[in-house]
């Protein structure tokens, strides 16, 4: 599968993928996980995709979005600060320039393409592999997030732990932790599927 980034000043050259990346969201967290979200037409978006993130996404062999995330300075205005306000004040979370924040990540794994018989599908794997490559290449050495326990533990069986901050709290309907993640070759070369393509950096592919 191949992975892309769309910056902010590139969103309206991909607007069609910009489009289908806020529909897929919408499938995911409205229709499949419940959550209480800002669905129009379709599409699913919040403040946050306001505040020109770099938006990855995985393709499939016929370019259709199978995976995505919103990439955001730590140093900025984060959902971190909205959904873990205490983490700041507690030192728990020290947000800084080699820090990058990823929220709103979904993949649509009812796709057949990538079922190879792993435990994890290849969408899943090549967008952990895409969101530590573009990191590495932007200068970013950790990636925090706060996401759900069922992403906790398949970031765990794909061999990239989350190391916590704080414990985990319900937040509306799921139970929700932050955590901080190694952006490094050895999580890369340990995420990334056979079938991994990008444009972002090819050195860090050469075996």
């Amino acid at each position: 599968m191949r992975a892309l980034a769309i910056p902010a000043d590139t969103h309206n050259d991909f607007a069609d993928l910009v489009d289908s990346m806020h529909r897929l969201r919408a499938r995911v967290f409205k229709d499949r996980l419940g959550w209480t979200v800002d669905v129009r037409d379709g599409r699913e978006s919040d403040q946050f995709d306001g505040f020109s993130p770099t938006y990855i996404v995985a393709l499939s062999s016929r370019s259709q979005i199978v995976g995505c995330a919103r990439l955001l300075p730590a140093t900025g205005p984060t959902m971190m600060d909205v959904l873990f306000p205490d983490l700041g004040a507690s030192g728990l979370y020290k947000p800084n320039a080699f820090m990058i924040e990823s929220s709103r990540f979904c993949v649509d794994t009812a796709l057949d393409e990538g079922r190879a018989g792993g435990s994890l599908h290849d969408a899943t794997l090549t967008m952990f592999a895409a969101i530590i490559e573009w990191a590495m290449v932007s200068g970013y050495r950790e990636i925090v997030t706060g996401t759900d326990l069922r992403i906790e533990r398949i970031l765990n069986r794909a061999g990239w732990p989350m190391k916590r901050l704080g414990e985990p709290r319900r937040i509306g309907e799921t139970t929700a932790v932050a955590g901080v993640l190694p952006a490094d070759r050895r999580s890369f070369e340990r995420v990334r599927p056979a079938s991994y393509y990008s444009t972002f950096c090819p050195q860090l592919r050469a075996a």
